[in-house]
């Protein structure tokens, strides 16, 4: 194996689980003792629509969708350790995202094992298992087409012979690892692990074999990993649900109290801006039967993470990270590109902020840029607002004779994106802007400047069209538009 390269040998691994394997869950694994985590499984289809973006708030990778999730977020801390499981039953969608994800994870995992409708639908998961044609191509695929490791992960099939055939067929494509779960497709985690499926295809392949699926029967402890390793001969373990209820599971010094991890884990999702539900789902699983106790009945109930950290009493942990995360943020767009102005598409952006007070109390970029288009005769600006999901900051567009300027930062209201986006295209133009100290240039009367007029009157005449973008939905609405940014109703922050 080459230098750095992730090793499967004689290793406990996090095994991939829906809604659980998100990067807290992750972090917490890793520092309790497991040397490999998984991610959840995430749909071909989905990741390769997605785009890489560094997220130098949080400090993070994230690939981000066309909707603006966020579908699959990791950092430095597990850059080494974490194996990105995907579904997927096409080789060339299989290398795209392999390739788009490569440079940030330590290997690449087919899933080939999940009997649930999620992975099974369009021939994913263990729909894959009646197709050995078709595994040995997308394994090829990748094997030959990344820098990585390339693993799979497979339930056991009918027969003995059958299930040693296929990890046979399927040493041969180059894999450097494959996890076994030790059930059939048709079984469920109440029926018991078999092991001598497992012990079999340890013994006819020389590739490391992962076993998985002794959560409830064998391993309760840490002490329990070991033995589950001998019964099975795996080279390795793999644990889910064990892991699930309580990943001190991993801690060689035995377990810590599950209150304990609960808060550990809680500090990872407000730390890395873990989707609210996502935090909940991955609690409540930690309390079990206890999720009807006030305390579960109290996370059940949070709609944030906020909520959530109250339940915890972790508010003040909560506000300082806040806090943190803000501070950065400032710094970031304060040390950002200098003022000049760059074409992106057809738009001509610049990094400024609008900052309210550089400039009288009745002057307004928006007013002047008002101004300056009724003089030209050019129909009135029009301004086209987006929210991002993340941190729900908002930036606009302004197009003005057929042109669009915006500012490249984000501002924390609709009123001040606007107010950025008419001032790029003022100073891309050579237009005064009105801020303090600047020479009168005649473009706002004397009544205007003082105040004698209602600004907001006199710009309700622009048309505005605000798009705002959160999360999965978009709306857009037409509205009038204040001179001086002031309009209540259609600026106030959602």
């Amino acid at each position: 194996m080459a230098p750095g390269r992730l090793s499967f040998s004689n290793i406990t691994a996090l095994a991939p689980m829906v809604r659980v394997g998100t990067l807290p869950m992750r972090l917490l694994a890793l520092d309790y003792g497991a040397e490999v985590v998984y991610c959840e499984e995430l749909i071909d289809i989905k990741m390769v629509q997605c785009q890489r973006v560094v997220n130098d708030v949080l400090q993070t990778v994230d690939f981000v969708a066309p909707d603006d999730r966020v579908m699959f977020r990791t950092c430095d801390r597990e850059k080494d350790s974490v194996v990105f499981q995907m579904g997927t039953a096409d080789p060339d969608r299989a290398l795209a995202v392999a390739q788009l994800v490569e440079k940030d994870v330590a290997a690449i995992d087919v899933n080939m094992g999940c009997p649930k409708e999620y992975s099974t639908k369009g021939g994913m998961g263990a729909a894959l298992l009646s197709e050995p044609d078709k595994i040995e191509s997308i394994l090829r695929k990748l094997v030959t087409g990344v820098s990585v490791p390339v693993t799979c992960k497979i339930r056991i099939l009918p027969s003995l012979e059958e299930t040693v055939s296929l990890v046979q067929r399927i040493e041969k494509t180059g894999v450097a690892a494959v996890a076994v779960h030790g059930r059939f497709k048709e079984e469920r985690p109440r029926h018991p692990v078999h092991c001598d499926y497992i012990e079999a295809v340890a013994q006819a392949v020389s590739v490391p074999i992962i076993a998985n699926g002794g959560s409830l029967d064998l391993v309760k402890t840490n002490s329990d990993i070991e033995e589950f390793r001998k019964a099975t001969g795996a080279s390795s373990v793999m644990l889910g649900r064990a892991a699930m209820w309580n990943a001190s599971v991993f801690r060689n010094q035995g377990p810590l109290p599950v209150e304990r991890v609960m808060e550990e884990y809680l500090k990872y999702a407000i730390r890395y801006d873990n989707h609210a539900f996502n935090t909940k789902y991955c609690l409540c699983q930690m309390l079990r039967d206890k999720v009807e106790s006030p305390l579960g009945k109290q996370v059940q109930a949070a709609q944030t993470n906020a909520e959530i950290s109250n339940a915890y009493g972790l508010q003040q942990f909560y506000q300082q990270t806040q806090e943190q995360l803000q501070a950065r943020r400032d710094a970031l767009q304060s040390s950002s590109q200098p003022e000049r102005p760059v074409t992106d598409g057809d738009v001509t952006a610049m990094a400024v902020k609008f900052e309210r007070r550089e400039y009288p109390p009745h002057i307004t970029p928006k007013m002047f840029l008002l101004e300056w288009s009724r003089k030209k005769k050019l129909e009135q600006p029009l301004y086209e607002t987006v929210q991002r999901s993340q941190d729900r900051a908002f930036q606009s567009t302004v197009v003005v004779a057929e042109k669009k300027y915006r500012s490249s930062l984000w501002e924390k209201s609709k009123k001040f994106a606007e107010q950025a986006a008419a001032i790029v295209c003022l100073r891309v133009l050579g237009i005064p802007e009105g801020r303090i100290g600047e020479e009168d240039s005649g473009l706002v009367c004397k009544r205007k400047r003082e105040g004698k007029v209602n600004g907001a009157a006199d710009e309700e005449r622009s048309k505005k069209r605000h798009v705002a973008k959160t999360g999965r939905e978009a709306e857009t609405s037409t509205a009038a538009a204040a001179a001086n940014g002031d309009q209540r109703e259609a600026d106030a922050p959602r």
